[in-house]
């Protein structure tokens, strides 16, 4: 990054994005590349995580229970398949939620640098971003040997506090610019470590409980309807925010 004058950060799923990216990939994935059994396994893999969140699995469990469902796979394959699904879904109305976006594009115009923030992977979230103009992805990272993914994660799952961390780090990359001057964009409590670490915290639809925890943040209310089928209700408990 060329010492930009600001850093903003931004959430993806249900704040850039009308859904939940992760679980919708993994339905579109297996169900394309395996039929009727492929999309047995992706409700399945559904199911075991709505029953494990409801014991009381943490959410960094989950994401790393998610991953697991990829070992075997190629990773050149389901970036094939990550291209497809956002060139089909990207095409509905309201699969992204248009002040956001609008929003991230004014920061890009103005000069800052946009960085997507997410617990969703590179080859899901790549296509949003160069549809975007994020410079950077801070993102969770599936594991790969000889270009096979094993199931695990290179590092932690980018969510809650490692999202914190992510952004610190990127800070720190740009010692000249005031983390006071930077933005963020977030929908869910666990962006709330994302959020406190910059100077303009964004709660985007204005969820009371993080309007609660940071009464400097503003709240964007997207006027766009969300008008892409919506990620089972189990998705915001499962993975984080993505």
């Amino acid at each position: 990054m060329n010492r930009p004058a600001r850093l903003v950060f931004s959430d993806v799923d249900e704040t850039l994005i009308a859904q939940k990216s992760m679980l919708d990939f993994l339905a579109y994935y297996f169900g394309g590349t395996d039929g009727a059994r492929g999309a047995r396994l992706a409700a399945r893999v559904r199911r075991d995580l709505f029953r494990r969140t409801a014991a009381g699995a943490s959410r960094e469990a989950m994401n790393r229970l998610y991953y697991r469902t990829w070992e075997g796979e190629s990773a050149a394959r389901v970036a094939r398949w990550a291209r497809a699904w956002y060139a089909e879904r990207s095409r509905a109305p309201g699969f992204y939620l248009a002040d956001v976006r609008r929003a991230l594009e004014r920061h890009r115009d103005a000069g800052d640098t946009v960085i997507l923030v997410s617990g969703s992977f590179p080859a899901v979230l790549a296509p949003i971003a160069a549809e975007v103009g994020a410079a950077r992805l801070l993102c969770s990272v599936p594991a790969t040997h000889d270009g096979v993914l094993t199931g695990g994660l290179v590092g932690d799952p980018c969510i809650g506090e490692a999202k914190r961390a992510a952004v610190r780090d990127a800070l720190r990359r740009c010692p000249g610019v005031d983390p006071a001057r930077c933005y963020a964009y977030g929908d869910h409590l666990s962006d709330l470590p994302m959020l406190a670490e910059v100077g303009h915290p964004v709660v985007v639809g204005g969820s009371a409980e993080l309007m609660a925890r940071l009464p400097r943040a503003r709240a964007l209310h997207p006027r766009t309807a969300v008008l892409a089928p919506p990620a089972p209700a189990v998705g915001a408990a499962l993975l984080g925010d993505g």
